[in-house]
């Protein structure tokens, strides 16, 4: 990716800021990965303007960042402590990420085990690797927001190349989020479909398989907050489902999902 790829994403004043946010995270040792717009553009070609600017760190690096990004004279809000914080100077600001809404896709040291070199704003960069971008895109099904056309575009772009056992191991016990998304592509690309290979299909199909021949569980549960904090609420408020996200189950306390909860009306 060029600097000419980046430089039609965001304003210059933005742009400037966002090197010095790298500059100041280099600085201080802080691992981190560019991702968001500017590792999408990097692997499908596709490019948009956006208002921020999204940086990956692993939640035991987060305070480090933020101090020296501090002592750089920013301001910073750890706006959403179970997955993010923010950087800001004036009316831009960067994201800084460490895991996602629904407390599913955490930010650990394997994300940089596949992590593309690329170049962003003229500064060498690593970008969040394709398998975890596919796998935490997968999950943002909300009514202001779908990025399910992100995740077939990245499989446009990269099946040939994914780490597919990777990928499976990543979406767990959520692997049926991850069928669908292949049966769609297969759906949107009639003519590309052969480009997922057949064993994967076939491994998530033997699951199904499984799972059809099991007795469903008993008990009311609700995963569709894990896809959108918004519209299922009504199942968990109102009609006596358990919540995926919750703990033990899933990976969010009461407390955060209170949080991420009434952080919808600020967004209207």
């Amino acid at each position: 990716m060029s600097s000419s790829d980046t430089e039609r994403l965001a304003p210059p004043e933005a742009e400037a800021f966002y090197r010095a946010v790298l500059r100041t995270l280099d600085e201080a040792g802080v691992p981190f990965l560019v991702g968001g717009a500017y590792a999408f553009v990097r692997y499908t070609g596709i490019d948009r303007r956006t208002k921020d600017f999204d940086v990956f760190v692993m939640p035991e690096d987060v305070e480090r960042a933020f101090d020296a990004l501090r002592r750089a004279g920013y301001r910073t809000d750890l706006t959403f402590p179970h997955w993010l914080g923010k950087v800001f100077k004036g009316d831009d600001f960067v994201d800084l990420i460490f895991s996602s809404g629904n407390g599913t896709a955490n930010v650990d040291a394997a994300w940089f085990d596949r992590a593309e070199d690329g170049e962003v704003f003229g500064l060498p960069v690593r970008l969040a690797p394709p398998e975890e971008m596919l796998w935490s895109k997968a999950f943002v099904m909300e009514r202001e927001r779908y990025d399910g056309n992100d995740v077939i575009h990245m499989l446009l772009a990269k099946a040939d190349s994914l780490d597919w056992e990777r990928v499976i191991d990543r979406f767990g016990a959520q692997w049926r989020v991850l069928l669908s998304y292949l049966i769609l592509f297969g759906f949107v690309y009639p003519g590309e479909r052969a480009r997922i290979p057949q064993h994967v299909i076939q491994e998530l199909l033997r699951r199904l398989s499984v799972e059809l021949a099991t007795n469903a569980p008993v008990r009311k549960l609700c995963n569709g907050t894990i896809l959108s904090r918004q519209q299922y609420l009504m199942d968990i408020d109102e009609w006596g489902y358990l919540d995926g996200r919750a703990e033990p189950r899933g990976n969010m306390s009461p407390d955060e999902i209170a949080h991420w909860t009434a952080a919808i009306d600020q967004q209207k």
